[in-house]
């Protein structure tokens, strides 16, 4: 919500006893974080604690000794197991005591923490009934153990002892000096090796003192366990009548501890712990009502940022006591808070569940709120208006007094209310569906009248009135709307979707230095009613240059600037010379907490701030010094590889270069940062040279791997980043990863000498094969020539055969030409026998006896001559025989082939394979066409012919 209540005149006396100068608050608490045993997996009780130089805290536990340093837990045991009482670190030795058991642990080479018992050096006759070592101290180089019998002294590794005189309580060191308290002797001050008793102190002696505090005037507090506190002048002791002594006396007490010399921790059994001033004063009070998880405190510790520690019965507690910032949450009954303002000594809030108030008177009480009566339901703001105090619930708009509901100005729900500049005495209040009018008379507010003309539904309250007009945002527009005379209707009503042609939408409207302005994108415009258009103030546009988009502006009774982004908030405050300073990393822990749409801001003066949260309100003090903001701090926890680990937070010098094996490249960091005030916000981020070249994105994971890194020279560099967005310095570590065997120098070398070698070897067998080559390619000529001769030679003698075999084809193509022709003219002789046996049939015939004597005598020698001429023609058989004698290899293989075959068959077979036609053979053989096609099947048959199989192919096949 957008608001800011300036009624604060008459609390300015307030400015002082609220303005505390140190870090502890009586308004309201601190951060506090609680870990239980399942957190640290130690043993409940937990009974002294110290911190090392590198900011990790360590914790006397009954299961041994726990480290914690802001990231990881880790849990160290003594020999015997038993529970570790006290214990204190210096010069690199975290030193401890148990019960017959003292001793220190340091790290080692690879940062493990070993312990080295000491109570081995104990004489045998020393060594009967040591009994619990209770406290440790460094005194003037030397460490002493103080159990309830003896006192040890340690130093350059030799150990000497003091019994106590009758029997030791505690010890402790106050303005550099040594006390014991003994249970009949006193006070007991350690002086020269001797013990010396204080004068005035055996009336302790029924009492057990667990602490003693240096008070001004050189006096010391002594707290005891059940008789309260007393005050030591160095002649007598008195009780220290006192706010912390009544709350001692009835919750007893278990020693603490002291804030900057200023304020004193003291622990009790039953009811938490408190921090008073050095006058006894209770500051603040907490205990398991107010966040502890345990009220029983054995143990409280302040570190180096001023923080608070406490060990716990059962847990350990972080309080955050070096903050401006405390809280009221659900332990002060209230809720989410979406405004606050101060009236009649009472600090008001509205909330999610009604209207609360709490006394602001001096001193602060530190108890709960309390329900405003007749406020049940939403409340969204509480203001004061003309010395009235208006509340806007989901109830309406509601008049408190005297802490109750006086009055029910309107039953409409209601976000909040504003005077009326051009109006004086009349109020303009938003409501769910619009806007209505009171009138402020006689002191008195009353009900007028609803505005008509606009009527549309909002959820927030984000109006502001000039003297012209009333402008409302309502996303995502702006409303400009011009109330009448009478105040019953808007008389105009205009809708601006930006006020900038260069900048789209509508950031905020807020009211600063009494003018109304509109932003965008962080620049800022009013409005001229001369030329009815917005116009940048490039001055105050200027002073937010340089900051994120913002979505709402407050300005405060000190003419600070409150802005939100991001879910965050910042401010401009506001200095002397008027110019603004701006910050924002003090806010950061409220990030996520704040009320989106309804930032509430209730400055009373720079001592005391009011936010409003989503889980109750914040208390800010603005004089409080800034100097709890520090650089954070990282360290490497742990760097391991496959092979080892070293723990290098427990290392006394930063790890030097490391180098490690090939087979060991994957590597593993974990890193931390000792900031324990909202740790969960802190950030790492980390970059491996020169396998990354950019920084990873921030996360709050502390632990990195990688794997299978090549050989080379890596750096590791880590920075945390703590959650008021500080980074700390870069953190690093250089290690080598050794190449493998076969890619070492000495490998290369060793290759360098092999490819020499093999050099010279293949050279020396190159030559040599290059002889042995030209030897054999001699050789190889040699042959080769030979085989070219001999195939030259037996090319020419299958040439020759060839020739032969061409001529003997060719004369077996001329034979069977020959044969041909010899057929064909068997064949006319044939032909022509026939012709001449019918001329002589023919002859036969004639009757000669008709004739005369020379011409039967003619006739009868022509007769004669044709018949000579018939039977002297032996063509036939030459015939024959010449066609056997040609084709004698042929019969005799197929006669050898089939030896049934007929002399007739074998006649067929030959005129067959020399291609003989048909009518050819009829002729030859003297029969029919049809007698050949039988004597063809027959021969078919005989030779086992099928129907597709050719009988000519098959005869030239034999």
């Amino acid at each position: 919500m957008k608001f800011i209540n300036t009624h604060i005149s008459i609390f300015l006396l307030f400015i002082v006893p609220f303005g505390v100068c140190s870090q502890v608050k009586n308004i309201g608490l601190p951060g506090i974080k609680n870990y239980k045993r399942s957190d640290y997996k130690g043993g409940t009780q937990n009974w002294n604690i110290d911190q090392d130089k590198n900011g990790n805290v360590y914790f006397a536990n009954n299961s041994g000794l726990i480290q914690y340093d802001g990231s990881t837990w880790k849990k160290y045991s003594l020999p015997n197991n038993t529970a570790i009482r006290s214990l204190k670190i210096d010069a690199g030795k975290i030193y401890v005591g148990g019960n017959n058991e003292f001793g220190f642990f340091k790290s080692d080479e690879k940062g493990k923490l070993i312990y080295h018992s000491l109570s081995k050096l104990v004489s045998p006759k020393d060594s009967r009934n040591i009994n619990l070592i209770w406290r440790i101290h460094i005194y003037k180089g030397e460490v002493i153990f103080q159990s309830f019998t003896k006192v040890f002294f340690y130093k350059n590794e030799k150990l000497r002892v003091i019994n106590a005189p009758r029997k030791f309580q505690f010890s402790f060191i106050i303005n550099k000096h040594l006390y014991f308290q003994d249970k009949v002797l006193g006070i007991l001050e350690y002086k020269d090796h001797k013990l010396v008793a204080l004068k005035g102190t055996t009336s302790l002696n029924d009492k057990e003192i667990w602490a003693m505090f240096p008070l001004p005037n050189n006096k010391i507090l002594f707290a005891t366990l059940e008789k309260g506190l007393f005050v030591y002048d160095y002649n007598s002791v008195t009780p220290w009548e006192t706010e912390a002594n009544i709350f001692i006396k009835k919750n007893t007490s278990l020693g603490g501890s002291i804030i900057k010399n200023k304020f004193i921790v003291l622990n009790s059994v039953l009811n938490g712990v408190i921090i008073c001033d050095l006058n006894g004063k209770i500051i603040q009070h907490l205990n398991r009502q107010k966040g502890l998880q345990n009220n029983t405190i054995l143990t409280s510790f302040v570190d180096n940022k001023n923080n608070l520690w406490l060990g716990l019965d059962n847990g350990i507690t972080f309080i955050n006591q070096n903050s401006p910032f405390t809280f009221f949450d659900y332990s002060y009954n209230i809720g989410t808070v979406y405004a606050s303002v101060i009236f009649n000594k009472n600090l008001y809030v509205a909330t999610n569940q009604g209207l609360f108030y709490h006394s602001w008177t001096i001193p602060f009480k530190d108890e709960p709120f309390n329900r405003v009566e007749g406020t049940i339901a939403q409340a969204w703001n509480i203001q004061v208006i003309n010395n009235t105090l208006l509340c806007a619930s989901n109830s309406g708009a509601l008049v408190i007094n005297q802490n109750k509901v006086s009055k029910i100005l309107d039953s409409r729900g209601y976000f909040g209310f504003k005077t009326i500049p051009s109006h004086p005495g009349y109020i303009i209040g938003e409501s769910y569906n619009g806007f209505s009018i009171f009138k402020n008379s006689s002191n008195e507010i009353s009900f007028v009248n609803q505005v008509n003309g606009f009527d549309e539904t909002t959820n927030t309250f984000e109006i502001e009135l000039d003297h012209n007009y009333l402008w409302l945002k309502k996303d995502p527009y702006l409303y400009q709307m011009k109330l009448s005379g009478d105040l019953k209707r808007f008389d105009y009503i205009k809708k601006h979707v930006q006020i900038s042609p260069s900048y789209k939408g509508i950031g905020s409207l807020q009211y600063v230095n009494e003018k109304v302005y509109f932003q965008t994108k962080n620049h800022f415009y009013r409005y001229s009613n001369e030329q009815e258009n917005f116009f940048e103030d490039k001055k105050l546009s200027a002073l937010f240059q340089k900051i994120p988009p913002i979505n709402t502006l407050i300005e405060d009774s000190a003419h600070n600037l409150w802005y939100s982004y991001n879910e965050s908030i910042g401010v401009l405050m506001k200095t002397k010379n008027g110019t603004y300073d701006r910050q924002e990393a003090p806010f950061s822990n409220l990030t996520g907490n704040l009320v989106n749409n309804y930032i509430s801001v209730n400055t009373i003066d720079a001592n005391n701030i009011f936010i409003g949260l989503t889980d109750g309100l914040a208390h800010y003090d603005s004089k409080i010094s800034n100097n709890f903001i520090t650089k954070p701090k990282v360290f490497f926890e742990s760097f391991s590889s496959s092979t080892d680990t070293i723990t290098a937070g427990n290392l006394e010098k930063p790890l030097t270069d490391l180098t490690i094996p090939y087979n060991s490249n994957h590597v593993k960091f974990t890193f931390s940062s000792p900031t324990y005030e909202n740790q969960e916000n802190v950030t790492y981020s980390y970059k491996l040279e020169p396998f990354e070249e950019n920084w990873r994105n921030w996360s709050t994971i502390s632990i990195k791997e990688y794997t299978n890194l090549r050989e080379g020279n890596y750096q590791m560099q880590i920075k945390a980043k703590n959650s008021y967005g500080v980074e700390s310095e870069v953190s690093e570590i250089n290690f080598t990863i050794s190449p493998p065997w076969y890619r070492h120098l000495l490998a290369y070398l060793a290759y360098f000498l092999l490819i020499i070698a093999g050099v010279y070897i293949t050279s020396n067998r190159i030559k040599l094969k290059i002889r042995k080559n030209k030897y054999y390619e001699t050789i190889e000529q040699r042959r080769l020539y030979l085989e070219k001769e001999s195939k030259i030679r037996s090319d020419q003698h299958e040439l020759e055969k060839e020739i032969e075999r061409l001529k003997s084809d060719k004369l077996q193509i001329k034979i069977l030409a020959k044969d041909k022709e010899l057929v064909s003219n068997s064949l006319q002789v044939v032909k022509k026998n026939k012709v001449l046996n019918g001329i002589i049939q023919k002859i036969k015939d004639i009757d000669t006896n008709t004739l005369d004597d020379t011409t039967k005598f003619e006739f009868n020698k022509l007769h004669k001559s044709i018949v000579k001429e018939v039977n002297t023609d032996k063509s036939w058989k030459d015939l024959e025989k010449h066609i056997k004698n040609v084709h004698f290899e042929f019969l005799k293989r197929l006669k050898e082939k089939y030896p049934t075959i007929s002399p007739r068959e074998l006649d067929l077979s030959t005129y067959l394979l020399m291609n003989m036609s048909t009518k050819e053979i009829a002729e030859i053989m003297n029969i029919s066409t049809g007698g050949v096609e039988l004597a063809r099947y027959r021969l078919r048959k005989k030779l086992g012919l099928n129907k597709k199989e050719n009988l000519i192919g098959f005869l030239m096949s034999i």
